[in-house]
């Protein structure tokens, strides 16, 4: 008895390629694409570097550079031809650790979407830009206050060491320059003092003195001026904070101490208030309106889980819950005034 045997089939194994994703980084200024894309690449380079036990002399002489040519993947986003520059990458990002920012958070709050441009009301004309999660602030420099600001850092960095990150001054946290079409621009990111999910109210820039120190007739035009020490005083502000103004004005004496030794004078204190019960009244009215046009745009308001998102930030945001009062884990600078109607930052 014989038997056929059937041929063998063998089955075609079908791959699929994986093309790797490229990050794009959409801005409507040049600058900002490439401070975008430096910050994605030098914290992803950082990431691959061993933290030192103690940092060294020459770390706060150090940069990282990169020079990029025909960037042609994403050329319609970006320049052809830019650099990038990242001084003392390992203090900072030591500063970083210190200040509790992580550089995963740093990174997405920075590249995500565009930084916006912010109005300021100070003489040195230099430009700022807000993150668009609120929770940093970029300020642009000149390499002048570049060299200033390397020579600040050997003694700025020390003290927050001292002091366990806990200061009023500003939480330095980067410092780059971009090139672009032979240009050069310089940036500092600073921490916001201010709550990113709070309104501020009303804010100003006391520096103890008189002598021309109110608000300008074009600043008091802004949707939120920015006062001064007269408009303070005229406008007869307290600000009652019961005990925890000991352990401000501890900080403060401390902070002004170490401006003085190193012989620095134009200084002022930012003071944000944000009204409790002012607050209360908006959303009120916020919700009113929210409910209107969600009755009369019910289907577009939709999405595609049945879910309705009624906060501001994409839902899958780093940070992104909305809260309505003070988070301090979040809100550091935060401190409540004694009725609690009142919060200062």
């Amino acid at each position: 008895m014989s038997s056929c045997s059937q041929p063998r089939v063998l089955k075609k194994k079908h791959f699929r390629v994986k093309h790797q994703k490229v990050k794009l980084f959409r801005a409507n200024e040049p600058i900002l694409s490439v401070f975008m894309w430096g910050i994605n690449h030098t914290i992803n380079e950082l990431s691959h570097v061993n933290i030192p036990v103690m940092l060294l002399p020459d770390d706060f002489r150090a940069f990282s550079k990169i020079k990029v040519d025909n960037h042609l993947f994403n050329k319609e986003n970006m320049p052809s031809h830019f650099k990038v520059k990242e001084y003392c990458p390992l203090v900072f990002r030591n500063l970083r650790e210190r200040f509790s920012v992580d550089d995963v958070d740093y990174r997405e709050s920075l590249t995500r979407s565009q930084p916006l441009r912010i109005d300021s009301s100070g003489k040195s004309g230099a430009q700022f830009y807000q993150s668009y999660d609120k929770f940093f602030i970029i300020k642009s420099l000149t390499s002048e206050e570049i060299e200033r600001m390397h020579a600040f850092l050997k003694q700025y960095h020390p003290y927050i060491v001292e002091k366990h990150g806990k200061t009023l001054l500003p939480q330095y946290l980067g410092m780059y320059r971009i090139t672009v079409e032979s240009g050069q621009h310089y940036f500092v990111v600073m921490r916001n003092i201010f709550s990113s999910h709070l309104t501020i109210h009303k804010k100003f820039d006391l520096k103890g003195s008189t002598v021309d120190r109110e608000a300008s007739e074009k600043e008091l035009e802004k949707y939120l001026p920015t006062y001064k020490d007269n408009d303070f005083m005229k406008q007869k502000v307290k600000i009652e904070i019961g005990e925890a103004k000991t352990k401000l004005l501890d900080t403060l004496s401390s902070d002004v101490d170490l401006l003085t030794k190193l012989h620095i004078m134009d200084y002022s204190l930012l003071v944000g208030i944000h009204d409790c019960v002012r607050a209360e009244e908006e959303a009120l009215q916020g919700e009113n309106t929210q409910g209107t046009t969600r009755s009369e745009n019910s289907e577009s308001e939709e999405c595609d889980s049945g879910e309705r998102w009624t906060y501001n930030t994409p839902p899958d945001s780093p940070r992104g819950a909305q809260y309505k009062e003070v988070v301090y884990e979040v809100d550091i600078y935060a401190i409540p005034s004694v009725e609690g109607k009142l919060n200062f930052w």
